[in-house]
């Protein structure tokens, strides 16, 4: 009889504590609702344990529709690069990039082009001149942005500091077509298609048709969320199938650089920092698109937000990480 009664309990509480830990959450989101400094906030999805736990949409939008990801995409070239070493399309992240991209090379190329790796481009370390910022606009009017991203002037040795450009990571886009014979989106929809939730929609091309590597790239929080939790899940699917594979994960979660902006590590496409006690990777797009994966707590968030402004100098990207937090404090009481 005591037996029955203890099994019983087990049965009657645990469904009674997940569901207190889903309400918090979702009386969390719901709370955000009129917090001033989340104005551009749009939507909210939390997975634990590979289940959506809460989410929420603000202003009219939902977490199932496309929102531009931003630098967020970034985390994908990542994963991308990491399947196409384990599929033998590429040799590692020691391998040169002046071979595969030979045709788009400058006349008369400094010598440190021939230096530059898949993992310099990774972590931002190629030395190139940063074609992000206040750069972004002349690079993306240029004829070929392969060729005017590798005719710029060194500003540090290949492998030396953090010159975070976006680039860095449509090289490796472009790369990624010419071994793969496809185009980087097609590849993309071949490689993950077994990962549930997960699509990309609309997404930019550069004047020679490549998709460009690490912006202007659509995804729904719901389906940002599905890539974060293949991370989570060391590369697997829900139902065990290997779609990343675990060592890229640990690679590129290896923290090989510092942002000069924030502090925050980088490793391979994707940051690193200490949020709410916990260690926390992060791929983070303008204006305040955030994948967020906490392996301690089995827990990954997905936040869209207004890409119409920037989000790290005026205070709202802390504010967002402020809300993870807060997320992280609410998920610690189950």
């Amino acid at each position: 009889m005591q037996r029955f009664l203890a099994a019983l309990i087990v049965v009657v509480t645990m469904p009674l504590s997940a569901f207190a830990e889903d309400q918090r959450l979702s009386d969390l989101l719901e709370s955000l609702r009129t917090r001033q400094d989340l104005t551009p906030l749009k939507s909210v999805v939390i997975a634990r344990d590979g289940q959506i736990v809460a989410e929420q949409g603000y202003r009219g939008h939902r977490t199932s529709e496309s929102a531009n990801i931003k630098s967020a995409s970034k985390s994908i070239i990542s994963a991308m690069v990491g399947i196409a070493i384990s599929k033998g399309l590429l040799e590692g992240p020691d391998q040169k990039i002046a071979p595969i991209l030979r045709a788009d090379l400058p006349d008369n190329p400094d010598p440190r082009l021939s230096e530059i790796t898949i993992g310099n481009l990774l972590s931002m370390q190629a030395g190139l001149g940063r074609m992000s910022g206040p750069n972004y606009g002349r690079w993306v009017s240029s004829r070929n942005w392969v060729r005017f991203a590798l005719a710029q002037p060194f500003d540090d040795e290949p492998g030396g500091q953090m010159l975070y450009s976006t680039a860095s990571t449509h090289l490796l886009s472009a790369i990624l077509t010419k071994v793969g014979g496809k185009s980087t989106l097609a590849l993309a929809r071949d490689w993950f298609e077994p990962v549930q939730g997960f699509r990309i929609g609309a997404w930019e091309r550069d004047p020679q048709g490549i998709y460009l590597g690490g912006n202007q790239m659509a995804m729904s929080a719901r389906s940002l969320l599905a890539f974060g939790e293949l991370y989570r899940n060391g590369g697997k699917t829900a139902d065990g199938m290997q779609v990343v594979p675990a060592d890229w994960i640990t690679q590129s979660w290896q923290q090989r650089t510092n942002s000069r902006f924030s502090g925050d590590g980088y490793g391979y496409g994707w940051f690193e920092r200490q949020i709410g006690g916990e260690t926390v990777h992060f791929a983070w797009g303008y204006g305040g698109q955030m994948l967020y994966i906490i392996p301690s707590l089995n827990l990954t968030v997905a936040m869209t937000s207004a890409e119409s402004g920037p989000s790290a100098r005026n205070g709202y990207r802390d504010a967002l990480h402020n809300v993870l937090g807060e997320i992280i404090q609410a998920a610690r009481l189950s």
